[in-house]
């Protein structure tokens, strides 16, 4: 993996508050932020009539469930549905977390994270298949166990096309912390091929209370590959980093991958953002990028992180610097005004 220097990123990243940045149409209309209260680790699929689908972990950890709106604004007051319970017992009965909507060649699939509930460290990676045309009907079909070679703790799966091969990334216990782990696939449960680690948790804001890398979410553009991913543990310390790689290279040579050393979106206590991360990426009615993550909106947290149910998901636009990279806008909140019309 190549590490771009202080001065690199300062010049890459930092140019996002500068004047390549095009100046955005404000107007009225703002994102209802936040998009859903006590919903973590939010995943927003629009499908291609339109139709906004969010589903996020809930804090109980005990189910899966899904709402829908014709636009992101109004997945705030939408229905929630509960598409999947926990198993009473075993290793689907607990810890369920991050689930992800999917279509792939007609089918829809919902990645989520399970495990047995005295024991949080066998958190595996799970599959549920749905062939209606709707997600929110239809039957939901338990497909199993996507399998990894090193068969640890494992979480966070996210899939996505690249030249007409499919690939799965996703988070796993790997030495003393978590990484990014990359690979083909054979079908949208199977992985096939080599399983290689694209990034491990090494610098210090990575390795705050916990070493962890998670969450990844893909955005292509302009030639290149972006994923970003979520580190530390899940209090005002988590926050978002960045890698890319040229669209024509070889994803699975490590080498390839560019990663940067600082963080690109963090808490800001001057706009009340703690701890954000485990974001998903979509478009709102103008075309614009729309980054969705959780955060808190206070600092201090009662009890063990994972106990509090306070992450909320919110909705921001991203801009594109003229050199091509994310502008993630970290010294602004997400206001009561934004770039574009209808949302």
């Amino acid at each position: 993996m190549r590490y771009p220097s202080l001065l690199f990123f300062v010049l890459a990243l930092s140019s996002l508050a500068m004047a390549q940045v095009s100046p955005p149409q404000i107007d009225t209309v703002a994102f209802a932020n936040p998009i859903a209260e006590q919903r973590a680790d939010p995943w927003v699929y629009q499908s291609e009539d339109g139709t906004y689908y969010l589903i996020a972990t809930v804090p109980a950890y005990d189910r899966i469930v899904m709402r829908s709106a014709d636009s992101i604004n109004g997945l705030r007051e939408a229905e929630e549905k509960t598409l999947w319970t926990a198993h009473p017992s075993g290793v689907m009965s607990r810890h369920i977390w991050a689930p992800e909507l999917h279509r792939v060649d007609g089918t829809w699939y919902i990645y989520f994270a399970a495990a047995e509930a005295s024991d949080i460290w066998k958190i595996r990676m799970w599959a549920l298949s749905n062939d209606s045309e709707d997600p929110m009907t239809g039957e939901w079909k338990e497909e199993g166990q996507i399998t990894t070679d090193r068969d640890g703790f494992a979480l966070d799966a996210t899939t996505f096309e690249h030249n007409d091969e499919r690939y799965l990334i996703w988070a796993e216990r790997d030495g003393d912390g978590t990484s990014l782990i990359l690979s083909e696939m054979s079908n949208p449960t199977t992985l096939t091929g080599p399983q290689v680690v694209i990034t491990k948790p090494e610098y210090s804001w990575e390795r705050i209370k916990y070493n962890v890398n998670e969450g990844p979410a893909v955005i292509k553009r302009d030639g290149r590959i972006f994923v970003t991913y979520s580190a530390s543990a899940t209090n005002d310390h988590y926050a978002v980093g960045l890698l890319w790689i040229d669209q024509d290279a070889n994803l699975l040579d490590t080498t390839n991958w560019h990663k940067s050393p600082g963080p690109v979106f963090s808490s800001n206590e001057e706009v009340d953002r703690y701890g954000p991360g485990h974001n998903s990426f979509t478009t709102d009615a103008d075309g614009n990028t729309v980054m969705i993550y959780h955060a808190r909106d206070y600092k201090e947290i009662d009890g063990p992180e994972l106990e509090n149910p306070d992450r909320a998901t919110r909705a921001r636009v991203i801009r594109w610097t003229a050199s091509g990279f994310p502008d993630f806008r970290q010294a602004e909140g997400d206001g009561m005004e934004s770039e574009a019309g209808s949302r």
